[in-house]
């Protein structure tokens, strides 16, 4: 038999022994299609992705100086009152304590006291919504305080932000293509399962006294990873944009390296997983235990600069960190191709992935391992 026709049988023997595996099915396409929807209808698809909070306001005594602050507090277009008018003190202490609101505004007793105070649930107090309020509350007093004393600010701040990629982009494209690499990589990390089948039954063992070459038997599983990860993109893609309305600026000379080299190296870790696991047990725990690690460490849901300082070497180290910029470069940005940045990920990238080939490859000639 030719090699060109073995190599197709071969083909389609693993295509058959992937996707007969219900893991392969969970860990390459439902459950990154599960993580992205959930990520981008709390953070990027389910809202207006303007910020609201919810405030309640106590004025125990009326006189000019608190009825100037609320009239004053209620024109804050980000606060959503919960109630129209002022509460008790009481009443504003049980919905903090119930988290029915956001926070509470008290405001001064007396006229010649000129302190706000704001209250919140302790279990809140360092989330993202309090800070917001609190830096929002010292604009609010800052700019009263510039009214009452007739003084007229001489500088003003202008934000604009700006953007490796496209004006367009945000965070859901930022997820969308966070989660496509997650689930390629994925795809090469879970994707070894039937090899781990394969020794423990000795079937690896009686192939090699077949005339199937070996080396056509790896392409070939190869191949099914690759035909996988097109899958894992087209379909992700096609949810983030017609579901999430991300966008996508696509430059294919990056992308093709990208996910050409990331597949490879993917595919080599899963297969130095593969080379020293005695079980499915087990190669599905080391497959897990990497695709958590990396899942959390290498900027799918967050950018790694907000990462503490002391994790920032574990970021940098890890193969899917590189990966992930790679595959936004092609997606997003465009501008990998032309730029050193890119080429050192994708050259550490290629190294990680030598490096398992090797390791695993060592390992599967000694057959230390090996069921009989």
């Amino acid at each position: 038999m030719s090699n060109g026709k073995q190599l197709n049988k071969l083909f389609g023997a693993q295509i058959k022994m992937m996707f007969r595996e219900k893991q392969v099915w969970f860990w390459n396409l439902f459950f990154p299609i599960i993580l992205m929807a959930l990520f981008m209808v709390i953070f990027g698809g389910g809202g207006s992705g303007e910020f609201k909070a919810k405030i309640a306001v106590v004025k125990q005594q009326s006189n000019a100086t608190s009825d100037m602050l609320e009239t004053h507090l209620r024109q804050v277009s980000v606060f959503e009152w919960k109630s129209e008018q002022p509460v008790s003190k009481e009443q504003a202490d049980t919905w903090i304590k119930d988290k029915d609101v956001d926070a509470v505004i008290i405001l001064p007793e007396s006229e010649n006291n000129k302190a706000l105070q704001l209250v919140v649930n302790k279990e809140n107090e360092k989330n993202a919504t309090t800070q917001a309020i609190g830096g929002i509350l010292d604009q609010f007093i800052q700019q009263t305080n510039f009214e009452v004393a007739g003084v007229q600010p001489t500088f003003k701040l202008d934000m604009n932000s700006v953007s490796n990629g496209s004006e367009d982009l945000s965070y859901v494209d930022f997820l969308l293509t966070g989660m496509i690499a997650l689930s390629v990589a994925q795809g090469g990390l879970f994707g070894l399962v039937d090899m781990v089948e394969m020794r423990r039954k000795g079937l690896l063992k009686r192939l090699r006294m077949t005339p199937v070459k070996m080396g056509l038997f790896g392409l070939a599983g190869m191949m099914v990873r690759f035909v996988l990860g097109i899958v894992q993109i087209v379909i992700l893609a096609a949810i983030g944009v017609f579901g999430f309305g991300a966008n996508l600026h696509l430059d294919f000379p990056t992308l093709i390296v990208a996910f050409f080299i990331g597949a490879l190296s993917f595919n080599a870790i899963g297969y130095l997983f593969s080379s020293f696991s005695k079980s499915l047990e087990a190669y599905m725990g080391m497959a897990n235990i990497a695709s958590f690690l990396m899942m959390f460490l290498s900027g799918i849901f967050f950018a790694t600069s907000g990462l503490p300082e002391w994790l920032q070497p574990v970021t940098h180290a890890l193969p899917l960190t590189y990966f992930v910029n790679g595959m936004r470069d092609g997606m997003v940005y465009g501008s990998g191709i032309a730029t050193s940045e890119f080429w050192t990920g994708i050259g550490v990238l290629a190294l990680w992935g030598a490096a398992a080939f090797a390791i695993g490859t060592l390992i599967y000639r000694k057959g230390k391992v090996e069921v009989r």
